[in-house]
């Protein structure tokens, strides 16, 4: 016995004419036969046709005898009056001998029409009738065929006693395989004893059930969600007699669901992401200050120290201490969506090898396989923050293989489109994905939820920040990318990182330069930090520059009307109360549209800085910064 399944097509209707479809079948009463479709609407017309042309000659019949009859009869009263009464004259012999004859006649002919008359209309009025109900009874056979929904009809035992063509459709099945078969037949285990409950209480109450999802399996054997409706079929003694119903199929909408609530988690996750980030971003701007002031001075106090003095060791160690701070400032400014420092176009195939090789030295228990490497099209990067997101990978596919294990790294050139990008608010088009496999121990659906929040690990104390994939999220997302994880317990994790393709060329670097650079022009320092404000004159002094101090925009504007013509370079803090560093540069460039400036902040090179950058400023230094850099950084300016 074949399996058995009912479901509508891809136009849905709505419930409320589901009501209307299942009341107008129960109008015409059980389906007599099967219909296997239009051919088989047209047979039923044309047989329909022919009987009432029957019924039209039959009564035609009728009329034609009783007239002859009527007929016959004045015929045989005239002649046996021609017999009777010979002298009778032609009107007599016709009409009759006396009035009594005359009027028997006549009432016998009209008896006899008015009785005709009287069959004849009652027998219109039930070929009306009967015409009336084989339209009615062709037109919703012709809506249950043609709408999209499934209809049917069950015997008491639950078997197929008549099933619509969309349902046949949807199954592969053709009628004859469904009919007699039960509704339950194909149905998952777990299913067919609903189906049956439902059966039996909707014959026990004598009430509808409506819109009961089920899942089913398709002569194909591919699944498919069911919503099922079921009403009781009566005869015209209102005894149960069966079932009738309809069903659709709803897989299309579960998975229409099923992605919309995906996308709502991945929208919410951005959000909160964004949020923290704010925060985060906040924390390392302040931190970037205090470790501006130790750097600072530690650079100072170097400078006045040979490596014989008995401080040296340890003001070389305060240094260390606060790359140390610098580089948890990074990570934070990182998740931030920040931290993109020095864009350059990347070839990200030669990156990830490079970044690989360094890693794979000191882990000689992990093998890592770059043959996925595919020469990919290049991108537009901040390089020493995207080897930064590559070893926090690393590093957290390394501590998931404590026995040791693999790693397997990847790219292609993908093309995304406007759905997939939505919930990450960046633009659809071209990008690079590299994905990073690993066959560690994996995580669970909770942890997936929670890796890109920072602090968040579950490593033991003093085996991990919580910060490596919270601001490896941040920086993808600050470069105008996403990144994805997908884990199973057991079954090792994979991170997908998007990032936009540029396909332009790549240039030759250049080698820094490490030497202290010395000055002697007038520099206007402008920080609301007083300790920024000590610690900058010191180092500008010791530079041998002149240095005028400012701690807000108002009085550097003063001081720079005052002086323009005498301070060669401007270097300025980019958040500050009243006048922010954004709205003090436009009125700098305002009063001398040619002055220099030099943007510092305890933020990254992004969002704001950038604007700034845009509308003429000369260059970017981030908090904190080495005496060397800054003196490097003077002179590519002052020297231009």
């Amino acid at each position: 016995m074949p399996s058995v399944v009912l479901c509508c097509a891809a136009r849905p209707v709505d419930r409320s004419q589901w009501s209307i479809f299942l009341s107008a079948a129960e109008a015409i009463g059980p389906v007599p036969h099967i219909c296997h479709g239009k051919e088989d609407i047209t047979k039923q017309g044309s047989q329909m046709r022919a009987a009432t042309g029957k019924h039209d000659r039959w009564m035609d019949s009728i009329v034609v005898t009783g007239v002859g009859l009527a007929a016959l009869y004045w015929v045989c009263e005239s002649f046996m009056f021609f017999f009777l009464a010979p002298e009778a004259n032609i009107f007599h012999h016709i009409l009759g001998p006396n009035l009594f004859e005359v009027w028997t006649r006549l009432l016998v002919l009209c008896i006899f029409v008015i009785f005709v008359s009287h069959v004849r209309q009652d027998i219109n009025k039930r070929r009306l009738d009967y015409e009336k109900m084989r339209e009615q009874d062709e037109k919703y056979r012709l809506i249950i065929e043609n709408i999209d929904e499934g209809f049917f009809e069950l015997d008491l035992e639950g078997r197929f006693s008549f099933v619509s063509e969309p349902a046949c459709e949807t199954l592969g099945y053709g009628p004859d395989e469904l009919i007699g078969t039960k509704l339950n037949a194909s149905s998952l285990s777990e299913n067919a004893a609903d189906i049956d409950r439902i059966l039996e209480r909707v014959f026990r109450t004598g009430e509808s059930s409506r819109a009961t999802e089920f899942t089913a399996i398709r002569k194909d054997d591919s699944e498919v969600t069911l919503e099922l409706s079921v009403y009781p079929l009566r005869n015209t003694e209102g005894q149960p007699i069966g079932f009738r119903g309809m069903v659709r199929d709803v897989s299309e909408r579960i998975e229409s669901a099923k992605e919309k609530a995906k996308l709502e988690k991945q929208l919410i996750q951005a959000q909160k992401m964004e949020a923290i980030g704010n925060l985060a971003g906040g924390i390392a701007h302040d931190f970037n200050n205090i470790l501006m002031g130790m750097q600072g001075n530690a650079s100072l106090m170097l400078l006045t120290l040979d490596s014989h003095h008995p401080h040296f060791e340890k003001v070389k160690a305060i240094e260390r201490y606060v790359e140390s701070g610098a580089a948890l400032t990074r990570q934070l400014l990182g998740f931030a969506r920040g931290g993109k420092y020095e864009v350059k176009i990347t070839k990200l195939d030669e990156l990830i090898r490079r970044t690989a090789r360094m890693f794979g030295r000191t882990k000689k228990e992990i093998r890592i396989h770059t043959g996925g490497l595919a020469g990919v099209r290049s991108v537009e990067v901040d390089q020493s923050q995207i080897e930064q997101v590559l070893l926090n990978i690393l590093v957290n596919a390394w501590h998931a293989m404590p026995g040791g294990g693999e790693i397997f790294l990847k790219t292609a050139n993908v093309d995304i489109d406007a759905t997939v990008v939505r919930p990450y608010r960046i633009e659809p088009g071209p990008y690079v994905c590299m994905s990073i496999t690993d066959t560690g121990i994996g995580m669970d659906q909770a942890t997936q939820q929670r890796i890109f929040e920072p602090f968040f690990t579950t490593k033991e104390m003093g085996r991990g920040t919580g910060l490596g994939l919270a601001s490896a999220y941040g920086i993808i997302k600050n470069h105008g990318g996403f990144i994805e994880a997908d884990s199973s317990p057991g079954e090792g994790a994979t991170f997908r990182i998007y990032l936009p393709a540029s396909g332009k060329a790549v240039l030759e670097e250049e080698e820094s330069v490490t030497e202290l650079f010395m000055g002697d022009e007038t520099v206007l320092l402008i920080d609301d930090e007083q300790v920024i404000i000590e610690v900058g004159q010191e180092i500008l002094n010791a530079l041998g520059y002149n240095v005028l101090v400012a701690t807000s925009g108002y009085e550097a504007l003063k001081i720079f009307r005052r002086e323009k013509d005498a301070i060669a370079l401007v270097i300025l803090d980019m958040v500050m109360p009243g006048l922010s560093g954004g709205e003090t540069f436009d009125q700098l460039k305002t009063i001398k549209p040619d002055v220099r400036v030099l943007l510092c902040s305890g933020y990254s090179l992004s969002g704001q800085a950038t604007e700034i950058l845009d509308r003429g400023c000369s260059g970017f230094i981030q908090k904190p910064f080495k005496l060397k850099e800054l003196s490097a950084k003077l002179r590519e300016i002052l020297d231009q």
